[in-house]
């Protein structure tokens, strides 16, 4: 494959810049940005010297891949058009509404021999990237994550909006099924929950204590992991890695020596590190770096801390 053919399908807020990437990446060729409303469709296709369409549909057999950026309750319709006729998908996250529809949308992938990605933006982190080789066997697990109040995304609650991607980078860890979940939460601004906070039990023994605001005054990303003999910390949006391990010897009778590596990751853009890993994953065939089952898997615990809210008395 030479020149990659690409579109992006709603180009909102976030729509936009996934449009912005693929016109900069040197071998794509953004074909085409599709919006429901005309007006915000022209005025981006302009800007990055492409065309604008009214309907998803007109792009099929003019592309190779696509980002879908729309609300979630239409990304299974959008998605599976395009997996259905073999056009790989990058698909923000949630990965769909249900189970059944994630279900779909993977078996259509799979089918047609498509990539099928999904958005979890934090796995292109530079923190989390920094991570790999340092994390064994965690034992608990204490993840923050809050922020103002913005329109966008109310469209669910903020477990589904800010929680899942604390969710997704956790199991992506642990790599244990989920035994159970306790969850509260409660409507502030919307009709959904604006702030909860889940614990999260695994198989294997690991806790997993996660809060989400989408309410707050200020803005801030952060896990705690614990391991045996290790402790992590995470910023995410101040791209600070902090790992304090035991060392040999003691520092003073009973209190053992501990080995503190601070890193500062610097600048980064993460989004741009997901589409082109996205393209990768096209041009080499191999599995996308968050596949849709790792979507579908962060998308079914997500469910569950929903069902463990809905059982709270209102």
């Amino acid at each position: 494959m030479s020149t990659l053919r690409t579109a992006v399908i709603g180009v909102g807020y976030l729509g936009n810049f996934h449009a912005q990437k693929y016109a900069a990446i040197p071998g794509v060729e953004l074909v085409g940005v599709v919006d429901n409303d005309p007006k915000r469709a022209a005025e981006i296709a302009t800007a990055l010297g492409t065309r604008a369409y009214s309907d998803h549909r007109e792009l099929i057999g003019q592309v190779d891949a696509v980002s879908v950026v729309v609300p979630t309750q239409y990304h299974h319709a959008v998605a599976r058009d395009f997996l259905a006729a073999g056009v790989h998908v990058l698909i923000e996250k949630p990965i769909t509404v249900t189970i059944e529809e994630a279900d779909e949308l993977i078996q259509l992938a799979e089918q047609n021999n498509a990539v099928f990605q999904v958005g979890h933006l934090e796995r292109f982190n530079p923190v989390l990237v920094a991570l790999e080789g340092i994390m064994q066997e965690p034992l608990f697990i204490e993840s923050v994550r809050i922020a103002p109040f913005k329109p966008r995304g109310t469209d669910v609650n903020v477990v589904l909006d800010l929680m899942i991607h604390d969710i997704e980078i956790i199991q992506h860890i642990v790599k244990s099924p989920v035994e159970r979940v306790d969850a509260i939460g409660a409507p502030v601004f919307t009709g959904e929950e604006d702030i909860a906070n889940a614990r999260i039990l695994f198989e294997n023994g690991c806790v997993a204590n996660v809060t989400a605001s989408r309410i707050s005054l200020k803005s801030e990303r952060k896990m705690r992991i614990f391991q045996r003999d290790t402790y992590i910390t995470l910023d995410f949006q101040n791209r600070k890695l902090l790992v304090a391990q035991k060392g040999s010897g003691e520092l003073f009778p009973g209190v053992p020596n501990v080995k503190v590596d601070e890193r500062e990751l610097g600048e980064a853009d993460a989004l741009r590190s997901e589409i082109e890993s996205f393209i990768a994953a096209i041009r080499e065939g191999k599995p996308p770096q968050v596949s849709g089952r790792d979507g579908r898997m962060a998308l079914e615990t997500a469910l569950k801390i929903n069902t463990s809210l809905n059982r709270r008395p209102s």
